[in-house]
């Protein structure tokens, strides 16, 4: 019968075998957190291999990502679909086990990491979500939302800032439900880390709010187990057990500095830490007796058989409760979606009030809130300049919970904490900051982008309209840069009508991030045919067709320059120029698009003028080089939004000048 430490060993065994396989990739932190991961997935983890999916699940998150051969052991020893055959074929293409985890290969991984700090920080996000949902759906002896996030993580994600972002709201919001593992073994890539990281991380992370047990030996069973024990008992603050490891245990020469970290052993080393740690077998051979003691098929399987019989009872009880929270972990939007959203644009429309974007935003959001009780809201301390929030929302009051959250001046880690509320399921997120401020959370928004994850971003200040806050918050390369990011949908709306239908279309997108970019300043209003309306979904329409249908020119506009276009249309007219005035709000969408109907929006052979108060070379895929773009390509400066307009051009005159010199 195999002992714990021939169970932790089957780690160090596989995770060294594959990255030396590969010759690529980061053996140190599986060897040294062996010990550590077989008392939580042992012995606390509550998991089905069987069903990666099962809804109350535990939720482990690998936030030293880097260490990826740890996880893929994980799941492979504990019978997850993750074959042998997987395994060797670490960092190789189309492989499971890619070179960090990600989300949507190998069953059972729940986030990408590797980016470090954002691990910890889409974990804060995960106990959040089941703390919300445990409030929304619990019930006297009903417990149906009852479980963990747990999350290892290295020195790197602790040296991140976004890291601390996320942990100082965790222990804010009290989150009793999330156990890290802190893998303190004072190494990185460049070696020991006492020269560049003399934190005292346990006192900081009391600051937090954290309960912090530290010094504990990661290579001690019965210690891990205690500390795990004593965490769980915590149900008023998140956990940090401070484990001290030696990187790269078992291995006789490179243990403990970082000659373990980055790179394979080399087959010597290899062979030397077989003879170390007493594993006699060959590459990639595991005994069935290592498998037997790993194997978490049968206690899965009887965890999830418990809880469905819970859920049973609940369902009995509180049947519209239960149909909606099986709605909500499903993803599907609510059975009146289609005709609630279908009148509030109709209404919009309607109404024709001339508003900010932002305005138009938060009117689009008061409006769905009631539909979408899955709605979770909030800012980054902007809640109101982004217009975020409305009368449906219950803000959260330190540890308690709400659907609306104040972030604070923590934009890296809203973004991250709600990749996590996605990822965990049951809610939808939205969050807003200045739209200048994305630069501080753009690797989050890449990342719910890669793992294509519905997250709504609501980025107000959208241009130089914005004003007298002057360059420093003046976006001009900003939206450009978001419509870059695969998978992200960036929508630029001209008035509250585009505004509502941008809002439907990022709660019907489940497989990808949105980015919905208003403004401070009030926009012109044009009403919309029903056929428009259909075709703001598009991406791109004919606003404003040209005289007699045939165009000498097509005005190109996103935004609050929409108005400009139109104006324009009639100045042209005057001198005999025929306009046709397309309303683009979403690149991104519009390049979906069949040819056919991008030929009949941007016919061939007409000369094409881009207007948008933002950098210029973004619009030569449309313009083409025969074509001109009025933007911005310098910073701003300060002053009022209506004299920087026209300072940087934003006018009818320079329009109809571009145009002509075109034609």
């Amino acid at each position: 019968m195999a002992t714990r430490q021939d169970l932790a060993n089957a780690i160090r065994a596989l995770s060294m075998d594959a990255v030396q396989k590969a010759n690529s990739g980061h053996p140190g932190a599986p060897m040294g957190m062996a010990e550590i991961a077989e008392v939580l997935w042992n012995h606390h983890l509550q998991h089905n291999p069987s069903n990666p999916n099962w809804a109350n699940r535990d939720r482990f998150i690998l936030s030293n990502g880097h260490g990826s051969m740890l996880i893929y052991s994980l799941l492979h020893l504990t019978g997850y679909d993750l074959p042998m055959d997987e395994i060797k074929t670490f960092r190789q293409l189309h492989s499971k086990c890619a070179g960090h985890p990600e989300y949507g290969y190998a069953p059972g991984v729940e986030t990408t990491t590797g980016p470090l700090g954002q691990g910890i920080s889409n974990a804060v996000g995960f106990a959040m979500a089941e703390k919300l949902l445990a409030n929304q759906f619990n019930k006297p002896n009903h417990k149906i939302v009852d479980h963990h996030t747990y999350v290892f993580l290295g020195d790197g994600c602790m040296m991140e800032g976004v890291s601390h972002e996320a942990s100082a709201l965790a222990g804010t919001w009290g989150l009793g439900n999330l156990i890290a593992f802190w893998d303190d073994n004072g190494i990185s890539i460049d070696g020991h880390i006492e020269g560049w990281y003399t934190d005292d991380t346990a006192k900081r992370f009391e600051s937090y709010g954290w309960h912090v047990i530290p010094n504990v030996d990661g290579h001690d069973f019965e210690a891990i187990n205690k500390a795990v024990e004593a965490a769980k008992k915590i149900t008023d603050k998140p956990s940090l057990i401070c484990c001290k490891t030696i990187i790269g245990k078992g291995s006789p020469n490179k243990s403990g500095s970082h000659d373990c970290h980055g790179s394979a052993l080399g087959d010597a080393e290899v062979a030397a830490t077989r003879e170390a740690i007493g594993w006699k077998h060959d590459p990639f051979v595991i005994p069935e007796d290592v498998y037997a003691g790993w194997s978490g098929k049968d206690k899965g399987a009887k965890a999830e058989a418990e809880w469905n019989d819970k859920f049973a009872a609940y369902e009995k009880e509180f049947p519209d409760l239960a149909a909606e929270f099986k709605r909500r972990m499903k993803g599907d939007l609510p059975k009146n979606w289609k005709a609630s959203t279908d009148a509030m644009i109709k209404s919009v429309n309607e109404k024709g009030e001339v508003l900010a974007t932002r305005k138009a935003s938060q009117n689009a959001i008061a409006a769905l809130a009631p539909i979408l009780p899955e709605f979770v809201g909030g800012s980054a301390d902007l809640t109101g300049s982004n217009l975020t929030s409305c009368s449906s929302f219950q803000h959260v009051s330190g540890k308690t919970p709400g659907n609306y959250i104040s972030y604070g001046v923590r934009e890296f880690g809203m973004a991250a904490i709600m990749n996590g509320m996605a990822l965990h399921g049951g809610v939808l997120p939205f969050g807003g900051t200045f739209h200048i401020f994305t630069d501080y959370m753009k690797n989050g928004m890449r990342m719910a982008a890669l793992m294509k994850q519905r997250v709504i971003y609501v980025l107000t200040h959208d241009s130089i309209g914005q004003g007298e806050d002057g360059p420093t918050h003046q976006p001009i390369e900003t939206t450009s840069g978001l419509r870059y990011i695969p998978r992200m949908d960036v929508w630029r709306p001209a008035d509250s009508t585009e505004t509502a239908v941008a809002w439907v279309v990022a709660v019907e997108s489940i497989h990808n991030p949105t980015s919905l970019v208003l403004s401070r300043q009030n926009t012109s209003f044009t009403k919309r045919t029903d056929a428009q309306i259909d075709l703001i979904r598009k991406g791109a329409y004919v606003l404003a067709e040209a005289e007699g249908g045939k165009a000498d020119v097509i005005l190109i506009a996103t935004g609050s320059e929409v108005d400009l276009a139109l104006k324009s249309q009639v100045a042209l007219k005057e001198q005999n120029i025929k306009a046709r005035i397309v309303s683009m709000p979403s690149t991104n969408v519009f390049d979906r698009q069949d040819q056919a109907y991008k030929d009949s929006v941007l016919t061939k052979g007409v000369k094409r003028v881009s207007i948008e108060a933002g950098i210029t070379d973004f619009w030569r895929k449309y313009i083409g080089l025969d074509g001109a773009a009025v933007g911005i390509d310098t910073f701003g400066e300060s002053a009022p939004g209506g004299a920087l307009f026209k300072h940087f051009g934003f006018t009818v005159e320079n329009v109809v000048s571009t145009v002509k010199s075109i034609l």
